[in-house]
């Protein structure tokens, strides 16, 4: 019984399943009990299919489920007509791991030891980060400058205010002579 509860709970997602329906049949609606049972009859099919393909496994002494497998459990259910299109799905998912398998061995392709990489990576990064050692240095200096020139400004004031200052008592002392 406890079996059953777990078996009930592995399903195909629901998102997946309407996106086959989708795509096989775009201009049909089904109602939702239908894809519900489609749902069913699809989880039943794999369960099945797997069961038998592990069985022959096991005739086989084998511990892993291959395509073969797979492949005789559809013969042996009477579902033997689907092997060449199943066949052809296995090849391409073949041709696509391989595909992924050679593009992550680019890196071992470009004939470069990785030692030498490393040093190239090493190198790409002193030159950052002096790269940004000179721009904060840059940034420094401008700072610098418009300090020295608030400064200087500020000076300025000063001076022209004690010039002011120096006129206006001068223009007094003129008033009293």
């Amino acid at each position: 019984m406890a079996d059953r509860i777990e078996d009930d709970d592995l399903s195909i997602p629901r998102a997946a399943l309407n996106k086959m329906i989708k795509e096989l049949i775009p201009d049909v609606r089904i109602a939702n009990d239908a894809r519900e049972l489609i749902l069913n009859c699809c989880t039943e099919f794999i369960h099945l299919i797997s069961s038998e393909a592990n069985e022959i496994c096991g005739k086989q002494t084998k511990k892993t489920i291959s395509a073969n497998h797979v492949l005789a459990a559809l013969t042996s259910l009477g579902f033997g007509d689907y092997c060449q299109e199943a066949q052809s799905i296995v090849k391409e998912a073949k041709a696509v791991a391989a595909k992924k398998r050679r593009a992550s061995n680019k890196l071992e392709n470009l004939g470069i030891p990785e030692e030498e990489l490393l040093r190239q990576q090493q190198e790409l990064f002193a030159k950052a980060r002096m790269e940004q050692a000179r721009l904060e240095h840059h940034e420094w200096l401008k700072i610098q400058q418009a300090v020295q020139q608030n400064q200087l400004l500020a000076q300025q004031q000063q001076l022209l205010q004690q010039h002011e200052g120096e006129a206006r008592e001068d223009n007094d002392e003129d008033d009293y002579n």
